[in-house]
C-alpha cells in the first residue's frame, strides 16, 4: 500500500510544491504558514482594515476576507491599498462562494483567490440525480468553461489560488456518483486541478475541509495518494476543521485534525476555526505549528519506513479488534482513566472532578454522563465505599497487599511483570514505554487474556512510535487492549490541550485505542488569555483532564457523552452574533447527550454541513433565520428574536428535549 506520507515512522515532512503567494512562499520546505479570515462586513472598509492588522500583528501570515459578489470584491482594492498606506503588506485572500464573476474581480486586485468546487459551477438542491456517463462528461466540460477564465486572469496576474473542498457543500453531481465520503470530496477537487494543470498553472494549494475530523484526515491522504498517482507530485496543502466551534471543543476538536496531519509532515499552511473573534484563532495556529519547528531533529528519531508493516487501512475506519478485558476492549467504547497520581490522599469529594457526585441524604452516588472508568492511586488505597461503576489501578506492589479483586487491579512495569509471582485472574495492567525494545513483553503477553497495555512513549515523535507499536501488535496478532497514556509537559492549558488532542486523538482516527490516560503537572500549569478573557476550562485539574478526555473521545466519534456543536468561526457573511447565539444556544441544549446543533451564520456552508448534524440553526437574512431538521428545513426566516425559543419547540416536536431540571 502506498504511504500518504514521508514516513510513518518518524516526522518527514511531506515534499510539496512551492507556491508563491505575493512575498509569501507556500510548500517545499518553507515554514507551515498561519493564516486566519477576517469576521467584519467586507463593505465595512475600516472595521475589516483594523481586525486584519490586529490579525498581522497576532502573527497571521495571510488574511483571508470573503467576497460574496461583485461589490465586496471590489471593495478588496480599497482595503489592501489601505493596509499598504498603513504599512501592512502581508498578502490577502479573497474567499469566493457561488459567484465566478467576483473571483475574477478579486484574482486581478488580491495575492490569492480561495474557490468551492462544489459551489463555484455546480449547485447544490439535495436532489438525487443519475448521470450516464456521457451527461456527466458534459457536466465536467461546462466547469471547464467557467473556471477557465478565472485559470487564465490567476496565470496573468500571478495570483495563488485554493482549491478548498467542504464537506458540508459537495455539489448534487458529486453526492449522486460518490456520496458523502472523503472519495467525493477528492475528486471534487482534483475535476478543478485537473483543468489548471492542463492550462499550465500551477499556483495551487489544496485543502479537504470537514466539522468531522475523521472525514477530514481521510480525505487529506486520499487527496494526496490521489495526486501522487495520478501526477507524480503533490500540491501544497491548507489545513483546517471547519465549523469546529469554541473554547475548549473547538481547540480540540482542530487540534486532532490539523494536529494528526502535522504529526505526519502533512500540511503546508493552517488556519483554525473557532467561534470566537479571529486574532484569538492565531495563537492556537502557532502553538500547532510550534511543536514541528524543530523538525530537522524531530525526524531522526524512529524506525526505519522498511521496519513498519500497515496491518489496517488507514484510508478508512476500522477500530482494532481486540479482546475483552472487564470493561475494557472488544465492542466496549474507549475507557477514561482519571490520573490521582499525585494526590496526597483521595476523599469522596474528590471524585465530584471525574463525574461522581456523593448524596449523604441517600447515601448513593449520582453518575454523569462524563464519568471516569477507572481511576489510578499509584501508592494509595481507598478508604471509602467506590461507586459500582468506578475500579482503581494502583501499583503492582500496594495491589499485593489488598484483597478487593473487585476493586483493585495491578499497574505492572514491564520489568516487575515478568517477575511477578503472583498476577490478578481478571485484568492486569502494564505501563509500556514504546520508545524502548519490547519485544520480550510482546511476546509473553501474546496468549494472555487479562492483559491491558498501557502504552506512552518518551521520544519526541511520540504518536508515530505509538502507532508503530500498536500496528506492531496487529501484525503479531495480539489483541491486547490499549491505553493511550499521554503525559503533556507544557505548562500553558492551550498547548496541553493541542498536545493531548495531537497525540491521543490521531491514534483513535485510525482506530488504535480502547482506552485514554491523561497525564500533567498541575502545578507548572499556567492560565493563557484567550478571547480577552482568562480562559479556566475547569474548576481544578482533574476536572480538566477529564473534560479533555471525554471531549477527544467526542471529537473522534467513539465515545459520546454531550451535545456536540458544529459552529462556524463567523466571516463576513454572518447574519446574526455568532459568538452570542452559539453561547446561548449552548447553555439551553448542553445537557441533550448525543444531539448534534449545527449553528451557521449563512447558508454558504449550513445545510450542507448540517448533513452531519441533527438539527440547524442557520442564518438566511439580516434578522433571519431558518431552522432544519438534518437538510430538512422545518421553519423559514423567523425573527432571530425567537429563533432559539423555536429551536426548542422544534426539539420538542421531534422528541429529543429533555427538561434540564429532571437531571441529576
Amino acid at each position: 500500500m502506498q504511504l500518504y506520507c514521508g514516513s510513518l515512522s518518524k516526522y518527514k515532512r511531506l515534499k510539496t510544491r512551492e507556491v508563491k503567494v505575493g512575498g509569501l512562499i507556500i510548500g517545499g520546505d518553507q515554514p507551515i504558514r498561519v493564516q486566519t479570515m477576517t469576521t467584519t462586513d467586507t463593505m465595512d472598509t475600516e472595521g475589516t482594515v483594523l481586525q486584519s492588522i490586529r490579525c498581522i500583528n497576532a502573527g497571521a501570515e495571510l488574511v483571508r476576507i470573503t467576497a460574496p459578489s461583485k461589490k465586496e470584491a471590489e471593495n478588496l482594492k480599497v482595503i489592501r491599498d489601505e493596509l499598504l498606506k498603513r504599512g501592512y503588506t502581508t498578502p490577502l485572500v479573497a474567499d469566493i462562494h457561488f459567484t465566478p464573476n467576483a473571483a475574477e474581480i478579486a484574482a486581478r486586485i488580491v495575492e490569492k483567490v480561495r474557490v468551492n468546487p462544489g459551489n463555484y459551477v455546480d449547485k447544490k438542491k439535495f436532489e438525487q440525480i443519475e448521470y450516464t456517463d456521457a451527461e456527466y462528461a458534459e457536466e465536467i466540460e461546462r466547469i471547464r468553461e467557467r473556471f477557465t477564465p478565472l485559470v487564465l486572469i490567476c496565470k496573468e496576474h500571478g495570483t495563488a489560488m485554493r482549491i478548498g473542498t467542504n464537506h458540508g457543500s459537495l455539489s448534487d453531481r458529486i453526492m449522486s456518483r460518490y456520496g458523502d465520503t472523503a472519495n467525493g470530496m477528492v475528486e471534487s477537487a482534483m475535476e478543478f486541478l485537473r483543468i489548471a494543470r492542463s492550462l499550465d498553472y500551477h499556483q495551487i494549494i489544496l485543502s479537504m475541509k470537514s466539522s468531522n475530523p475523521l472525514v477530514m484526515v481521510q480525505a487529506y491522504r486520499l487527496l494526496i495518494q490521489h495526486m501522487m498517482q495520478e501526477f507524480g507530485e503533490c500540491y501544497p496543502l491548507h489545513l483546517g476543521v471547519t465549523e469546529a466551534g469554541d473554547g475548549e471543543d473547538g481547540r480540540i476538536k482542530s487540534a486532532i485534525g490539523i494536529g494528526s496531519l502535522l504529526e505526519d509532515g502533512i500540511g503546508d499552511t493552517i488556519r483554525v476555526s473557532l467561534t470566537e473573534d479571529p486574532e484569538f484563532e492565531v495563537p492556537v495556529c502557532m502553538d500547532l505549528v510550534k511543536r514541528y519547528e524543530n523538525y530537522a531533529s524531530y525526524r531522526e528519531e524512529g524506525a526505519e519506513d522498511s521496519a513498519v508493516k500497515i496491518p489496517y487501512n488507514p484510508f478508512e475506519y476500522k477500530r482494532r479488534r481486540t479482546s475483552d478485558v472487564i470493561n475494557i476492549g472488544d465492542k466496549h467504547v474507549p475507557v477514561v482513566i482519571a490520573d490521582f497520581m499525585q494526590a496526597e490522599k483521595i476523599e469522596a469529594a474528590d471524585l465530584q472532578s471525574i463525574g461522581y457526585t456523593y448524596n449523604e441524604q441517600t447515601d448513593k452516588w449520582i453518575i454523569a454522563d462524563a464519568a471516569a472508568d477507572y481511576i489510578y492511586t499509584s501508592d494509595k488505597l481507598v478508604s471509602f465505599h467506590l461507586p459500582g461503576t468506578l475500579r482503581v489501578i494502583c501499583d503492582y506492589q500496594l495491589w499485593m497487599t489488598t484483597n478487593e479483586p473487585g476493586k483493585y487491579y495491578p499497574l505492572f512495569d514491564k520489568n516487575n511483570f515478568a517477575a511477578a509471582k503472583k498476577r490478578s485472574d481478571r485484568a492486569n495492567f502494564i505501563s509500556v514505554n514504546v520508545s524502548e525494545d519490547n519485544s520480550e513483553l510482546i511476546a509473553s503477553v501474546k496468549n494472555d487474556p487479562t492483559i491491558v497495555l498501557c502504552i506512552y512513549a518518551t521520544a519526541q515523535n511520540a504518536m508515530q512510535q505509538l502507532r508503530t507499536f500498536v500496528a506492531t501488535l496487529m501484525s503479531e496478532n495480539i489483541s491486547s487492549p490499549v491505553i493511550i497514556a499521554v503525559e503533556s509537559m507544557h505548562i500553558a492549558i492551550d498547548e496541553q490541550l493541542i498536545h493531548f488532542s495531537a497525540t491521543a486523538g490521531g491514534l483513535f482516527l485510525d482506530g488504535m485505542g480502547d482506552g485514554i490516560w491523561l497525564i500533567n503537572d498541575p502545578s507548572k500549569m499556567v492560565n493563557n488569555q484567550v478571547s480577552g478573557r482568562t480562559y479556566l476550562p475547569t474548576k481544578n485539574n482533574h476536572q480538566f483532564l477529564n473534560n479533555t478526555s471525554f471531549s477527544i473521545l467526542q471529537a473522534v466519534r467513539t465515545r459520546i457523552s454531550k451535545t456536540e456543536y458544529i459552529s462556524c468561526p463567523s466571516c463576513g457573511r454572518t447574519l446574526f452574533d455568532l459568538q452570542e447565539t452559539t453561547a446561548k444556544i449552548r447553555r439551553v441544549t448542553n445537557h441533550l447527550k448525543g444531539l448534534k446543533i449545527a449553528v451557521m451564520g449563512c447558508i454558504v456552508n449550513g445545510p450542507g454541513e448540517m448533513a452531519d448534524a441533527d438539527f440547524g440553526y442557520v442564518g438566511s437574512g439580516p434578522g433571519k433565520i431558518t431552522l432544519y431538521k438534518g437538510k430538512e428545513v422545518m421553519k423559514r426566516n423567523i425573527s432571530s428574536e425567537v429563533a432559539v425559543d423555536e429551536l426548542i419547540n422544534l426539539l420538542k416536536e421531534n422528541d429529543v428535549w429533555i427538561e434540564s431540571g429532571l437531571l441529576v
